[in-house]
């Protein structure tokens, strides 16, 4: 299973991923280790240009990410949300910091919750209402 987080350092897990360039991809494969029960290996570091950034995306050409079970970001607008469901990816959103450790969390199923954002997800639905792609 590959798994795509959004990072604009490298680092740390990114927000607002519908905007996001950066990407770092993660094959997730069971262990053949008696010590861990998934291997999660960093595949490649994808960079978006514009025109496949998911804000700017228009489905008219194949998308880097398409092969990915999900997505995973600190934070998006329901309607990145509903675009993922549409393509068969999860569009997922999570507490932790490192990349890494958001992958191993979406395969183990332990993802850690973001915090509330009301004003950012209220700017979210303005944006979204007020937006031809929303």
């Amino acid at each position: 299973m590959r798994i795509a987080v959004a990072s604009r350092d490298g680092e740390t897990v990114s927000g607002h991923i519908g905007k996001c360039p950066k990407w770092i991809i993660f094959e997730v494969t069971e262990s053949q280790s008696e010590d861990a029960d998934l291997d999660i290996t960093k595949v490649e570091n994808i960079t978006l240009p514009k025109e496949l950034i998911f804000h700017h995306y228009k489905d008219d050409r194949p998308h880097p990410l398409k092969d990915c079970a999900a997505v995973i970001g600190k934070s998006s607008g329901e309607s990145f949300k509903k675009k993922m469901q549409k393509r068969g990816i999860d569009a997922v959103m999570t507490a932790e910091e490192t990349p890494a450790e958001a992958a191993a969390d979406y395969a183990r199923n332990t993802v850690k919750p973001p915090k509330p954002r009301p004003i950012g997800e209220l700017i979210c639905k303005i944006h979204d209402a007020l937006s031809r792609d929303g």
